[in-house]
């Protein structure tokens, strides 16, 4: 019994000693991204020393300009993540401008590490999202100008607009890099493709469907 308490004893110890060792802020100001430097990423670009920090990599411009919606799914976004904006590195936030033609659509996508906050600024649109396996419900609603809905990480989903007009939103993602994959390119676009016939038997389809698909992407 003794020995028992003595390593439960221990086992707290080390226990607490980990928890007051771990820190999930950031422990400096900000951490400019310097896409320059060849050392090795965590979580993030190195850091540039913050004594070069200048106000350009904490800026951007042009979010009021639309996106050129003349493609092939009517949409087009407009990203403001730390590619745009180094001094988002490390910061766990971005933005995303998304323009809609008539009708136009953002294919159905995840972001693998972000949750997204969309809100509609003009238009309106159909939006959802498809929970994970087994169940696969699409929890879904039509939005209207200042309307909000939230898509949570890594979750598939779409926007469509359902106007004549065009339709414009701003989402707002939890990561300075959310990554986006999606589904059609990832699934017929791969590089190597990804053989036919397992495509094949995976969507239930002779082989001809999935080439011609695979030819679109």
């Amino acid at each position: 019994m003794a020995n028992q308490m003595l390593l439960l004893t221990t086992l707290l110890a080390v226990t607490c000693a980990l928890v007051i060792a771990f820190e999930p802020s950031p422990l400096q100001d900000f951490c400019v991204a310097d896409t320059t430097s060849s050392a090795t990423r965590v979580n993030g670009l190195p850091c540039l020393d913050s004594k070069l920090a200048q106000a350009e990599h904490f800026f951007f411009s042009g979010l009021h300009i639309p996106g050129n919606t003349s493609n092939p799914v009517g949409g087009k976004v407009t990203p403001v993540n730390v590619v745009q904006i180094p001094g988002l590195n490390t910061l766990g936030i971005s933005l995303a401008r998304i323009d809609y033609a008539p009708w136009g659509v953002i294919p159905p996508h995840t972001h693998p590490r972000a949750t997204e906050i969309l809100t509609v600024l003009e238009g309106s649109l159909y939006v959802g999202f498809v929970t994970s396996n087994p169940d696969n419900k699409l929890i879904s609603k039509v939005l209207y100008k200042g309307d909000v809905f939230v898509f949570p990480v890594g979750l598939v989903h779409f926007q469509q607009n359902v106007g004549n007009g065009n339709a414009i939103s701003l989402s707002s993602l939890s990561s300075q890099n959310p990554g986006v994959n999606t589904i059609a390119n990832a699934v017929f676009g791969a590089n190597p493709s990804i053989p036919d016939d397992v495509l094949a038997k995976s969507f239930q389809v002779d082989k001809s469907v999935i080439s011609s698909l695979q030819a679109k992407f």
